[in-house]
C-alpha cells in the first residue's frame, strides 16, 4: 500500500496556448484515477483482478492531441450543460424559445458542440481527508449564452477516491437567470482492462423497470417496461451483441436526494466488478454501439463496437421539451437555488 495523495503534471498545450494539465488520484490501496482540466476528462482508473494485478478499466487515448481529434466521442468527459439530447437543439423556458448548438443531426447532444467536455476547468486539489479519501475539485463558470443556453452557470465537479475502493462524482451549481442542467460522466468502462478487447461479455444489472423507446433520432417517445423484452436487466445478464444499446432507463428509486443502488457491472475473466450508485432519477446505458476503431488507445489497439460501455447517471433526455410530472422530473434551475447530484462508484473482486 502506497499513501494518499494526488500528483499533477503538464499534459500539453490546447492550440490557443493555454496549459492542461492531468492529475493523478491514489487512494494508497490499490485505486487510482487520473483526469484532465481539459473537459474533467478520466484518462485512466486502475483497479485489482482476481490476481491482485491492477489494469485501466476506463477507455482513454494516448495524448491531448488525440482527445481533440476526437471530441465527438465524449470519451471521458463531464457532459454537459446538458447530458443526452435535445430534440430539435431547443427548448422554451418562462416563455422564451433558446436555440442550442446543433451537433447530433437535428438535436443538442452533452451541450453542443464545445459543451463541457471541450472546455478548460479549474483543477483544485484538495487535502486528504481523515477517513483516507483524495479528492480533486474541477470549477468553471459557463457564461450565459454558451452553446444557446441561457445564464451564467458556476459549476463544480469532484471526484473522490475512497479508502472504501470507491469513486465518487459530486456535481453542483448555481446560475445568475433560469436555466437548464444535467451533468453526467461519459466514462466508457471495460473492466477487463482498456484495450481487452469488447466488454460485451459483461454483466450487467438496471434497476429499472421501464426504459424509454426513442425514435431514430434518440428522442423519447414513451416509457414502456422491460417485461419481456431486451431491456430486462433487473436481474444481472450477459450484456450480448443482440442489440446496439444507447438508450434511457427510469430507476426505480424515489427522487429524494438520497443515493440508490443503480447498476451493476460484472466481468466473469478478470473477477472486477461495479455498484453504481445515485441521486438520479435515470441512468443511460450505451454499449459502445458506435465506436468504429477511429480512436485508438495508448497501447494501439482500435476501439471497436463494444470496446467499454457508458452507464450515464442522470435525468431523462428532452426533459427541457416535457411537461413536468413523476415520469419528467424538472431539469430548471433558477437563481438562489444549487443544484446538486451525486454518482457513487463501488469496485470490488467476485471471486468463482
Amino acid at each position: 500500500m502506497s499513501k494518499p495523495g494526488i500528483t499533477v503534471r503538464d499534459y500539453g498545450r490546447l492550440p490557443d496556448g493555454r496549459q492542461v494539465r492531468e492529475y493523478r488520484l491514489d487512494n494508497g490501496r490499490g485505486l487510482v484515477l487520473t483526469a484532465l482540466d481539459w473537459g474533467g476528462i478520466v484518462t485512466g482508473l486502475w483497479l485489482p483482478d482476481l490476481s491482485g494485478r491492477a489494469d485501466n478499466v476506463v477507455l482513454s487515448l494516448a495524448s491531448l492531441d488525440a482527445y481533440l481529434a476526437g471530441a465527438g466521442s465524449h470519451l471521458g468527459v463531464i457532459a454537459g450543460r446538458y447530458a443526452n439530447r435535445i430534440a430539435g437543439g431547443s427548448f422554451e423556458l418562462d416563455g422564451a424559445r433558446h436555440q442550442l448548438a446543433i451537433n447530433d443531426g437535428r438535436n443538442c447532444l452533452h451541450g453542443g458542440t464545445a459543451g463541457f467536455g471541450a472546455s478548460l476547468w479549474r483543477g483544485l486539489p484538495q487535502e486528504p481527508g481523515a477517513d483516507g479519501s483524495v479528492s480533486l475539485r474541477l470549477e468553471r463558470i459557463s457564461p450565459n449564452g454558451e452553446m444557446g443556453f441561457p445564464g451564467t452557470l458556476h459549476v463544480a465537479v469532484t471526484y473522490t477516491l475512497g479508502a472504501d475502493m470507491s469513486w465518487r462524482v459530486d456535481y453542483e451549481a448555481t446560475c445568475d437567470r433560469p436555466t437548464v442542467v444535467n451533468l453526467t460522466s461519459h466514462a466508457y468502462f471495460n473492466l477487463g482492462g482498456a484495450e481487452s478487447g469488447s466488454a460485451l461479455g459483461h454483466r450487467l444489472a438496471l434497476n429499472a423497470g421501464r426504459y424509454t423507446v426513442p425514435d431514430a433520432n434518440g428522442i423519447p417517445l414513451r416509457h414502456v417496461p422491460v417485461e419481456g423484452t431486451p431491456f430486462d436487466f433487473r436481474r444481472e445478464r450477459t450484456i450480448g451483441t443482440e442489440l446496439g444499446y444507447d438508450h434511457n432507463w427510469l430507476l426505480d428509486h424515489p427522487l429524494d436526494g438520497a443515493l440508490h443502488a443503480a447498476a451493476g457491472l460484472h466481468d466473469p475473466a478478470s473477477g472486477r466488478s461495479m455498484q453504481i450508485l445515485t441521486t438520479e432519477p435515470a441512468i443511460q446505458f450505451y454499449a459502445g454501439t458506435w465506436l468504429n476503431g477511429s480512436l485508438t488507445g495508448p497501447g494501439g489497439r482500435p476501439f471497436t463496437r463494444g470496446a467499454g460501455v457508458c452507464l450515464e447517471t442522470q435525468h431523462n433526455p428532452d426533459s427541457p421539451n416535457r411537461p413536468v410530472g413523476p415520469d419528467w422530473p424538472s431539469t430548471v434551475l433558477r437563481p438562489g437555488e444549487v443544484f446538486r447530484s451525486t454518482t457513487l462508484h463501488r469496485f470490488g473482486v467476485n471471486k468463482p
